[in-house]
Parts: C-alpha cells; sequence; structure tokens
C-alpha cells in the first residue's frame, strides 16, 4: 500500500535529510485534490525546487506566491513555508534539500563568516521565487538541471560536481539579495513557530486556544484571526491534521489497537477519531490497518 500522503508535517521536521557526511537529499511532491497541501512547517536545511507540472501557491515567510510549471524555488533554512495546490488536478516539483555545511557554512573562511553563516541566520535576504523573466532562471535551471543528472548518477566525485553546483546557485542567487532588517513579518513568523513548537510538544493533551494566544500576548479572538491568515486552517483542524498524521504513522509502526492509538495521539473519544480519520482519509482506521497488512 502507498504510504499516505501527509497533509500535517510536523511543523519543525526531524526529517533526516541524506546522510550527516552528505546532508543532500532528492525528493518529488506530488499534490492531487485528494492530498492539495504540504503544511507549514520549516528544518534547518536549504532547498531549491523546480515545479514540473501544475501550478500552486507557496507561502515563504508568511507571503504568498503563485508558482507555475517551470518556476524554480529557494529557500533558506528555518524559514516557515508551505505548499497548496491550485484549481489544476495535479502539482508534481522536484526539490533538493540541502544543509549550508555541507557547503561550508561550519568552517570559519571568509564564504562562511560572509556570506553562508548570514543566510543560515536569516540576515540576508534571497530571492525566493525564480520566474522565466528573472535574470538569473536560465543559469540556475541550468544549474539544476546539473544537480539532477549528477545526484543521478552518483560517479566518483560526484559530491565535489554537487557541492560546486549549490555554491554556484548561492552565488548566483547572492547577486540579487539584500540584507535584512527586523519587520512584522519576522516577528509573526517567530510567534508562529513558538506556536507550532507548543502544538507538536502537547498534542497529546487537551490544547485551548487560550493557552495558545498566551504565547503570543494575543487575546483568543486576535490569536485565532493570526493563526487561521497565516495557516489558512483554524488551530483545531491543524492540531486534529497532526494527531492523525501521528496515527498513521502508530499504525505503519505496527500497533493495531485502534483503541490505544487514538488515546496516544489525543483523541479521547474513539467516534470522533473514527469520523475525523475517515473525513480526511476516505477509510476507517479498520480499512486501513487491514491494507498495510495486506502489503
Amino acid at each position: 500500500m502507498k504510504k499516505l500522503q501527509s497533509l500535517a508535517l510536523e511543523q519543525k521536521e526531524d526529517a533526516k535529510h541524506g546522510e550527516s557526511f552528505f546532508p543532500v537529499q532528492k525528493y518529488v511532491t506530488w499534490l492531487v485534490p485528494d492530498y492539495p497541501v504540504v503544511t507549514t512547517h520549516w528544518h534547518d536545511e536549504a532547498e531549491l525546487t523546480l515545479i514540473t507540472k501544475g501550478s500552486c501557491r507557496y507561502q515563504i515567510d508568511l507571503v504568498e506566491y503563485e508558482v507555475k510549471e517551470g518556476d524554480l524555488l529557494f529557500i533558506p533554512p528555518l524559514l516557515l513555508h508551505s505548499v497548496a495546490l491550485n484549481q489544476e488536478k495535479e502539482l508534481v516539483s522536484e526539490t533538493f534539500v540541502f544543509h549550508m555545511n555541507f557547503l561550508g557554512g561550519n568552517s570559519t573562511d571568509i564564504c562562511s563568516t560572509r556570506y553562508l553563516t548570514p543566510i543560515m541566520n536569516q540576515e540576508i535576504s534571497m530571492p525566493y521565487l525564480i520566474t522565466e523573466n528573472h535574470p538569473v532562471y536560465a543559469s540556475l535551471h541550468k544549474i539544476f538541471d546539473q544537480i539532477t543528472s549528477l545526484y543521478d548518477a552518483t560517479i566518483d566525485g560526484y559530491e565535489l560536481a554537487l557541492k560546486a553546483m549549490f555554491l554556484q546557485a548561492v552565488f548566483l542567487l547572492l547577486q540579487y539579495s539584500e540584507k535584512k532588517t527586523d519587520s512584522e513579518s519576522e516577528s509573526s513568523s517567530d510567534k508562529l513557530k513558538q506556536v507550532l513548537d507548543y502544538i507538536e510538544l502537547h498534542y497529546e493533551n487537551a490544547i485551548s486556544v487560550s493557552e495558545l494566544a498566551k504565547l503570543c500576548y494575543f487575546s483568543d479572538y486576535h490569536f485565532m484571526r493570526f493563526f487561521k491568515k497565516h495557516m489558512n486552517m483554524t488551530c483545531i483542524e491543524y492540531i486534529n491534521n497532526l494527531r492523525l498524521e501521528k496515527a498513521v504513522e502508530m499504525f505503519e509502526q505496527g500497533n493495531t489497537s485502534i483503541l490505544d492509538v487514538s488515546l496516544s495521539v489525543g483523541f479521547h473519544n474513539l467516534s470522533y477519531f473514527h469520523r475525523a480519520f475517515k473525513k480526511k482519509y476516505n477509510m476507517t482506521p479498520l480499512t486501513f490497518i487491514k491494507q498495510l497488512k495486506a502489503d
């Protein structure tokens, strides 16, 4: 059985992108009407993405971008980002996730101190969306194609060539970068990260709007508007999505007790868990378990 595509990724991803000595990983994202969203998350690595089919809306650092086939995106480390399918039947994209330390971000040379470390610390604002009209588009697209060929070939020394390609991509984007200043958007992003971290740590327990609002020093009303604006769903919807994703993980790990899983992820009403699971995945938990066993 094909693993269900995540709609509620852990907001601070703990996934291992590549190996410790080679922190580079290629991903193919496929969004369809049944699974139309990659929810807001962030991670320590940077991303370089090519949209190969369809169109979508990216939200990067709380700003929305309309993205279409052929567009390139660069997402620096630690920035909140999400993806939502437009009215089309599907979206396909290819993404290389890589840690800046692979490029020398943890060294003490001039490249690290003047460029890589400031990028990692969000002190430099890079262009996130690179369309065909952007001056750097043709060169960056060529680099992306070269990275794809090298990554798939895995010939001797390909790691050296990949490192050089990623450094060249950063160099090209730096020509259109600027120093960042404190902004309301940055403050909102920090508040949202704090809320999402809190939910990740406490999703098994009852979480009230009031306790989340207090983290941001907002009223309940202001907080609910703030969350819905930036996450495109209510905080209750987000919490339930996360709980359901955790339930799927437990089923995939071999736990077949629906009651135990329901309680473990924070659903203390079994009937409600059944309804929520079926609404999200178009099948009951029991059907999902049976399909896992069949595979």
